[in-house]
């Protein structure tokens, strides 16, 4: 539900200097990663790097965690368990794509000389076995498989020795890079959590064990579980980035927006300090989520100029590319600015179901504006999108752009009068949306179809129906600002009929 106050008078701030009016991070304190104990047969001198490396692995900080493991290597060059952990610095097991193509076979090396090395003990034998499942055969066995093997290989792992803090707890992560968006039972999820929760109590300094808790409780049925685990991780490892940003994915699951946006300010600031563009964007993107669910457009618009203002951005990145593209289409779409959505250009080199975010934001302020011919046209470039990823196996995201498509469609047909037909192909959307979990990378779709179905019964004149639209819509997405002034304008026009 947008409000015609709600303009871009945002637009004519002087933008103060990037992170000028945000909390300081101090980062001259002395490195905080949390405590990690994962014994190794290499030279006792290199334990501590190791476990360092562990720590930020732990973090998702992948390229530092690499540069650890490289100096373990460095330091002792038959350490086997180093090349395992470099190996494992290229498996971004919750990101999009979890392998990059290009660098399987530089990891493929490092699994290779990690064998050659011969580990001295069987549990380090494992880990580089389990590992080399995910490597192995790349280019001729569906990554799903290998990811599958793998799981299996690590909770044969962790069932050998219940005590081995460091097999549970990649064992539970296995589970969680597996989970099925499609099951709203969440069985990987609460497994993990099986895993993970006694481990929280047990080693409260571990940054893994809270960091895979919040991601096996980002759903709607779980995230109230998560606020512990959201409360501590930021005070285990702040010298992470990501650390600093993941108790938002709570936070925002729950709508406490103030919660949210004091992460993300803290991660933003961190990451852009330590050069991680993907972090700062992810981090960025989460802000203006939150912002705009507070009605605070000019801090929100103060990101998207910010954001103008970074060059060299590389789309190809899903992390980064999503992020870029998905920042200014919130700050049109929320705040239903149509004709800046319909005018926004969809980004090159960027991976098709990237690309499709644009697409659907010119559709979607097309159809808005009244333009259905012209929106039809976006329509039938999502739908080429569609079956560009289903062929590709990317299914997941071709449902995803799919939900989209028919979006944009059903808002052309209410602008063309069709009525029954927008609502049913609205719906047909929001039950789509409805069945699958939202990917970590995203704070969830951008303007939840379930809201936009109510939107579309209100437009209407059916407040009643909208009423029970809009309060399944806060079910799944608690405090979003559109919903809840579209459920009170819905149960104000119910109540004068």
């Amino acid at each position: 539900m947008c409000h015609p106050q709600r303009t871009l008078l945002a637009l004519l701030l002087i933008f103060p200097p990037l992170l000028d009016a945000q909390v300081a991070h101090d980062h001259s304190a002395p490195e905080k990663l949390g405590t990690v104990s994962f014994p190794i047969s290499c030279l006792p001198e290199v334990q501590q790097q190791f476990d360092r490396g562990v720590a930020l692995l732990h973090s998702f900080a992948y390229t530092a965690s690499q540069n650890a493991f490289r100096s373990v290597a460095e330091q002792d060059p038959r350490c086997a368990m180093a090349h395992w952990g470099i190996a494992m610095s290229y498996y971004h097991q919750l990101w999009d794509p979890p392998l990059s193509v290009a660098t399987i076979p530089s990891a493929q090396r490092e699994i290779h000389l990690a064998q050659q090395a011969r580990a001295s003990t069987k549990r380090e034998r494992k880990f580089i076995n389990a590992l080399n499942l995910i490597y192995q055969d790349a280019d001729s066995v569906a990554y799903r498989t290998r990811a599958l093997n793998y799981e299996r290989a690590m909770k044969d792992l962790a069932a050998q020795d219940r005590k081995d803090t460091e097999a549970q707890v990649f064992y539970a992560l296995a589970l969680l890079a597996d989970a099925s968006p499609k099951d709203k039972t969440h069985a990987n999820q609460k497994e993990a959590a099986d895993l993970l929760e006694p481990l929280f109590r047990a080693y409260p300094e571990h940054p893994g064990v809270p960091h895979y808790l919040i991601h096996a409780y980002d759903n709607a049925e779980l995230a109230s579980r998560g606020l512990p685990a959201a409360r501590e991780y930021s005070k285990i490892a702040p010298s992470a980035p990501h650390a600093l940003h993941m108790p938002s994915h709570i936070f925002t699951r729950l709508g406490l927006w103030e919660d949210s946006i004091a992460s993300n300010v803290a991660a933003r600031e961190a990451a852009h300090l330590q050069g991680d563009t993907g972090e700062e964007l992810h981090a960025m993107d989460y802000l203006v989520y939150a912002y705009l669910q507070m009605g605070r457009d000019l801090e929100a618009a103060q990101i998207v100029q910010q954001l103008k203002g970074m060059s060299g951005l590389n789309s190809a990145d899903f992390k980064i590319g999503y992020a870029a593209t998905a920042i200014p289409v919130r700050y049109a779409v929320e705040r239903c600015q149509w004709a800046d959505a319909a005018s926004i250009v969809p980004p090159t080199e960027a991976p098709p179901h990237v690309t499709a975010i644009a697409v659907w934001a010119r559709g979607l302020g097309l159809s808005r504006s009244g333009r259905s011919a012209e929106a039809h046209q976006e329509a039938s470039r999502l739908r080429k999108i569609e079956s560009q990823l289903r062929t590709a196996g990317n299914d997941y995201w071709a449902t995803q752009v799919g939900i989209m498509a028919r979006e944009v469609m059903a808002w052309s047909a209410h602008s063309n009068g069709n009525r029954v037909v927008a609502v049913a192909v609205m719906r047909a959307a929001a039950d789509e949306e409805d069945a699958a979990e939202k990917l970590p990378v995203t704070p969830g779709p951008i303007l939840p179809a379930r809201e936009q179905l109510a939107d579309l019964l209100l437009e209407q004149g059916y407040p009643g129906q909208a009423s029970k639209e809009f309060a399944t819509a806060l079910a799944n997405a608690p405090g979003r600002r559109g919903a809840l002034q579209g459920a009170a304008r819905a149960a104000k026009l119910s109540s004068h009929n």
